[in-house]
């Protein structure tokens, strides 16, 4: 599972990380992403403190994709400075890693 990441990303809409999410998934980026449709984020940005209702996604990928997959978030994305961070995949059951090497691209 070394190779394995879980990407996650905040935005502010649903139409924006679907939008993106098939972009990603139709590139072979991303077999899955999962969308969770509201969370709380407090955040710092330009020396004031913020309180926004935003969407996550919950992206699975490869690290040698990274590149490629922010590249097209940051495109798509309606955020001067949008959060994509990646975490190691540790571990998946069989089943799950089968359908993860079985969906996304290996170049």
């Amino acid at each position: 599972m070394d190779d394995y990441i879980v990407v996650l990303v905040t935005a502010s809409s649903m139409e924006e990380v679907e939008r993106i999410a098939l972009q990603l998934i139709g590139s072979g980026l991303a077999p899955c992403v999962n969308i969770i449709s509201s969370c709380r984020s407090i955040y710092q940005w330009k020396q004031e403190i913020h309180k926004d209702d935003e969407v996550l996604m919950i992206i699975k990928s490869r690290r040698a994709l990274f590149s490629e997959l922010v590249a097209i978030i940051e495109k798509n994305h309606s955020y001067d400075v949008p959060e994509i961070i990646s975490l190691p995949l540790v571990e998946a059951s069989r089943k799950y890693s089968t359908y993860l090497k079985g969906f996304l691209r290996t170049d």
